[in-house]
């Protein structure tokens, strides 16, 4: 049996072709991950309370949010920008965690929350009313630490922090 390079360079840029094509649908199927992380605080009755967020601020971060994950830790969230104040409405189709959604007005006092959202829903969740952004958060967030309409959140969407 003879060795020939040529072919056997050939076989293998053939494999590490397949290899790099396979790689990059694996890659291009993943869901989209914001690109920062930033604090965000959310002063209550009860006290400051501290999140660390993504920031969903491209068209593809904000269509994409939080689908797909599997969990949500306490103190974790999801910022959405939708600069301009707009009303604004979301979904969980493909959101596999419950959610709280907390609408922020461009003061950053909070608008209303929707509460103990249905994971893979695509029944529409309305801001009911001009919202500078939308902040996701494990259900149950908003009542654990006493998040309430008309609290202020901290970050610089809204002038402060």
């Amino acid at each position: 049996m003879s060795f020939d390079r040529k072919t056997a360079w050939s076989v293998a840029g053939c494999w590490l072709a397949a290899a790099l094509v396979i790689v990059g649908f694996a890659v291009s199927g993943a869901p989209v991950r914001a690109a920062s992380f930033q604090p965000l605080e959310i002063v209550t009755r009860n006290g400051v309370q501290v999140f660390s967020v993504e920031m969903a601020t491209t068209e593809e971060e904000k269509q994409t949010g939080l689908m797909y994950r599997k969990e949500l830790a306490d103190g974790k969230g999801m910022l959405f920008d939708f600069n301009p104040e707009q009303e604004v409405s979301m979904w969980m189709k493909n959101t596999y965690v419950s959610l709280d959604m907390i609408f922020i007005r461009a003061d950053g006092r909070i608008l209303r929350i929707a509460e103990n959202t249905e994971p893979l829903s695509t029944r529409i969740i309305s801001s009911k009313g001009p919202a500078r952004a939308v902040l996701e958060v494990v259900a149950g967030t908003a009542q654990k630490y006493g998040i309430r309409p008309g609290d202020r959140v901290g970050h610089p969407l809204f002038g402060s922090k």
